[in-house]
């Protein structure tokens, strides 16, 4: 007897299928953004968001993703129960997804457009491989030259980025990888990054969404009584404190950076591939060598809208 699908029953993506996973307590703006760049590539139904103190405006703006709400705890050990959380969440969905896209929210993996295939279909093209480590790129917002807001559409409004070699991060898995704190690095052997593929930071893509968020983080510190407190033994990082920021000072610095044109990084690919080494002092991670990032780069025009 043939058995019929029940109505509503979540089915195999037709890419793979992929899921994507990220935590997040609040952010509204990044959220936004990470549902729809992977939503539409992978459908809503097959994105895990972890709700971290249940916000009503999570599932809201996640709705017909999968949500799972967890409550605020010890600012001390945010990073370390994040980080825990997404790797189990990982190591569950790769049971049943060929990849599995883990990451902060404000991290959106993307594929060159002259590759001529979006990520949904270069992952379905490569098929189960191990772990691929995007090229990372940061964002940036130049205030003076580029006054628009952002709308529905990031790269076009913001045209610049650096070079960002900590978050060259492996953050798509098809085999079993632990991940190390903040995803930075995994105990998977082999550096895998495509030259097609690159993770976008949105941290600095605007000047006054940095700041309300930044605002946010401090708040949530502040209430759950870890405000300018790290202390021995504290996994939360300093980004998360009032006392650590100087917004003005970092637009500033991205102001007066050199300009290139093009995303042109064959030189520190090969550095990152060469320099590939087991990390020292944490021999069950791997790390390549990290790169100053001293100049802007204008992205081609090709990727506007792209994200």
């Amino acid at each position: 007897m043939k058995v019929r699908d029940a109505p509503g029953m979540l089915r195999q993506s037709r890419h793979g299928p992929v899921a994507a996973v990220t935590m997040v307590r609040d952010d509204a703006f990044f959220l936004q953004r990470w549902v729809a760049h992977y939503g539409a590539l992978f459908g809503r139904r097959n994105l895990y968001v972890i709700n971290h103190g249940g916000g009503r405006v999570v599932p809201e703006i996640a709705m017909g993703c999968n949500v799972i709400s967890v409550p605020l705890n010890d600012p001390h050990k945010l990073e370390m129960h994040r980080w825990r959380s997404l790797n189990a969440m990982a190591s569950m969905l790769r049971q049943w997804y060929r990849h599995v896209i883990v990451g902060d929210v404000d991290e959106l993996v993307v594929v060159d457009p002259a590759e001529g295939t979006d990520l949904a279909g270069f992952l379905e093209g490569i098929g189960r491989t191990g772990v691929l480590t995007p090229f990372g790129l940061e964002v940036v917002h130049l205030p003076d030259e580029e006054p628009d807001p952002i709308g529905g559409r990031i790269l076009g409004p913001r045209r610049h980025v650096r070079m960002a070699m900590h978050y060259a991060k492996p953050c798509i898995l098809s085999k079993p990888a632990k991940l190390a704190r903040g995803g930075h690095y995994s105990d998977y052997p082999k550096l895998d990054m495509p030259d097609c593929l690159y993770l976008l930071h949105l941290k600095y893509c605007d000047r006054d969404v940095f700041a309300q968020v930044a605002d946010a983080r401090n708040a949530a510190t502040a209430d759950l009584g870890g405000a300018e407190r790290r202390g021995r033994g504290s996994t939360t990082g300093g980004h998360w404190l009032k006392a650590a920021r100087d917004d003005d000072g970092i637009y500033e610095a991205f102001a007066r950076m050199p300009r290139v044109d093009g995303i042109d990084f064959d030189d520190v690919r090969a550095g990152m591939r060469e320099s590939w080494r087991r990390r020292k002092g944490a021999n069950e991670f791997w790390e390549y060598d990290r790169f100053p990032a001293e100049t802007l780069h204008r992205v081609p025009d090709r990727f506007a809208g792209l994200v």
